[in-house]
């Protein structure tokens, strides 16, 4: 009855999130005309203000993506793109402003990876052939980080919830901004960071707050110290998923929301839509986003189930799924070279107040 529900409730969402988007027809596509009121439909969808010189600009941008996604959606791909709030950017600016977490970068200067160098997952032999922490109350609403290079904290703070709920029963939103503002050690706020140094911080701040207690601003500010010391659910640790091994990445996420980080610099996923992404992307790490699942298509494709940090009106309702199993060693996108997820074991901080609970599907 649950899985029902569950599955009425998605395609309602999906349904929303199509009706929600801006789609463009053959006919938007004949004149340089007909591209203009395209463009003007979407700036007013979208709330986009323009300048007149910037328009212009922005206007060649935006009629070349329309026609990438047009030509891309006549092929017999199995997934789809759609002209979303990135329609007027180019891909570099597009990869500078949301894939720039710049992973690659601090895994270089980390050296070797800092979890408990054990993986307690390894012995698990009971792999069901699909699992949804959506569906069990492990994951909150998707967020949207704005333009600032925090991918990180959102990877960081989606495992922390999932392991928090799995362990208390109580799904509790929490903050991305302490970790942009307070951990400043090694990570760097809206210009990237690790996961795994964020964990750390968790561990040594003995806790993190509460998103409604510390909200979310998509600017590095000044660590809250009184904020900070608000601590409501704590971890002892993180480990790290053997690396470039997809069968250790699996055992991880029927057991927890795992976060990893990925290749999101193309063109293609810019526009995701919907469908499992088997699109051509590198290694270039570059985005920090959480696995939240995984499955199989009726077809026999295998998929995971990704949380992104780009607001709900992005790919399915702010979730891609992301092909699996693939010969690669690294994954899709580079998605087993850097996964990590929090251990928790300690009891949360005493409640001064009722817990901030948040519902999802």
């Amino acid at each position: 009855m649950e899985k029902s529900f569950f599955l009425v409730a998605l395609s309602l969402i999906l349904l929303f999130s199509t009706v929600n988007s801006l789609g463009f027809e053959e006919k938007d596509l004949v004149s340089e005309e007909s591209f203009w009121d395209l463009y003007e439909r979407w700036r007013t969808h979208h709330t986009v203000s323009r300048s007149i010189d910037e328009k212009h600009k922005r206007f060649n941008v935006f009629k070349e993506n329309v026609k990438y996604i047009h030509s891309f959606n006549k092929k017999d791909a199995p997934y789809k793109l759609k002209l979303n709030k990135f329609g007027d950017m180019t891909n570099h600016e597009f990869r500078s402003t949301y894939a720039g977490s710049k992973v690659n970068h601090h895994r270089i200067f980390r050296g070797s990876p800092n979890g408990t160098g054990s993986f307690m997952y390894e012995k698990v032999t009971n792999i069901p052939p699909s699992i949804d922490w959506r569906q069990k109350g492990a994951v909150t609403n998707v967020k949207d980080q704005g333009q600032c290079g925090s991918c990180w904290a959102f990877s960081t703070v989606v495992a922390v919830e999932g392991i928090n709920q799995i362990k208390t029963k109580k799904l509790v939103s929490l903050s991305e901004q302490e970790l942009i503002d307070c951990d400043n050690t090694d990570n760097q706020g809206c210009d990237g960071g690790l996961m795994e140094y964020a964990f750390e911080y968790i561990k040594k701040n003995r806790g993190i707050t509460t998103e409604e207690n510390y909200p979310y601003t998509a600017v590095e500010g000044t660590c809250n110290l009184s904020k900070e010391k608000s601590r409501v659910v704590v971890i002892d640790g993180h480990e790290n998923v053997p690396e470039n091994d997809e069968d250790a990445l699996l055992k991880t996420v029927t057991n927890q929301p795992v976060s990893v980080a990925i290749d999101a610099s193309s063109q293609d996923f810019q526009f995701y839509s919907e469908g499992v992404f088997t699109g051509d992307c590198g290694t270039d790490l570059d985005h920090g986003v959480a696995i939240v699942g995984y499955g199989t298509t009726v077809d026999g494709t295998k998929y995971w189930i990704v949380k992104n940090s780009w607001g709900s009106d992005w790919g399915e309702r702010g979730y891609i799924r992301m092909e699996r199993g693939i010969s690669d060693k690294e994954g899709q996108c580079g998605i087993a070279m850097e996964a990590s997820y929090p251990i928790k074991s300690s009891a949360n901080p005493p409640e001064k107040k009722a817990s901030h609970t948040v519902d999802e599907l």
